[in-house]
């Protein structure tokens, strides 16, 4: 791929926009998914419980996570109006149970406590501010709450030519010295692998990723 295509793709990974926007929500969606359904297993999620995603994409994966459990609410907040409004269409059968929030990207619009778990995947390149952000998130998680965050290791995302791009990229210990200089203090490392298509080309590559399960 050209320069100029590397940029616009990594754009739209950040924050999808327009039809290009949606081709690329579909895309992250299909390569994400062993990411995002690992995540959702390791929240063990319970009836009752109140699920909130950070950056949810076009949330085809949210009827899964909603029969995992009687009861469950799901809030999914995200930065992109495309992927908000896609995943509205794509919910609309559940919209009882699965709200979709759009916002700026780093106050969560909720009041303290109000979720049981909370999960993100593959955002984590695009905080500002990471220390910050994880405290807002430490901030609205109840009391003995879990916090999931799985991200791409760094040595496998440096093999990506787009994340060169406005992508800040960790390894497990960095980013685990980053969680300790915020609020949260306890966690668990698990770290993964999987094969998957590349989101630049046809081709099959091994996807090393690193599942962080953060208590408060």
């Amino acid at each position: 791929m050209e320069e100029r295509d590397l940029k616009i793709l990594a754009q739209n990974l950040a924050n999808p926009q327009g039809e290009k926007g949606i081709q690329i929500g579909e895309m992250m969606n299909s390569t994400n998914i062993g990411m995002t359904l690992e995540s959702i297993k390791t929240l063990l999620i319970e009836d009752d419980e109140t699920i909130l995603e950070i950056g949810h994409g076009n949330a085809a994966h949210v009827k899964s996570l909603l029969h995992l459990a009687q009861n469950i609410k799901y809030t999914g907040i995200d930065i992109s109006e495309t992927m908000h409004l896609e995943a509205k269409r794509l919910n609309e059968a559940f919209k009882n149970q699965a709200e979709f929030v759009l916002y700026e990207g780093t106050k969560l619009p909720f009041e303290d406590k109000t979720f049981d778990k909370i999960f993100t995947v593959n955002t984590v390149y695009f905080w500002e501010n990471p220390v910050e952000y994880l405290n807002e998130i430490y901030r609205v998680l109840k009391k003995n709450g879990t916090f999931v965050l799985t991200f791409g290791q760094r040595d496998f995302m440096e093999t990506l030519p787009f994340t060169q791009f406005d992508f800040t990229l960790y390894n497990s210990d960095e980013m685990e010295e980053t969680v300790s200089k915020s609020l949260f203090k306890r966690m668990k490392i698990s770290e993964k692998e999987e094969q998957v298509q590349s989101k630049s080309g046809n081709e099959t590559v091994t996807r090393l990723y690193t599942v962080l399960t953060i208590k408060k």
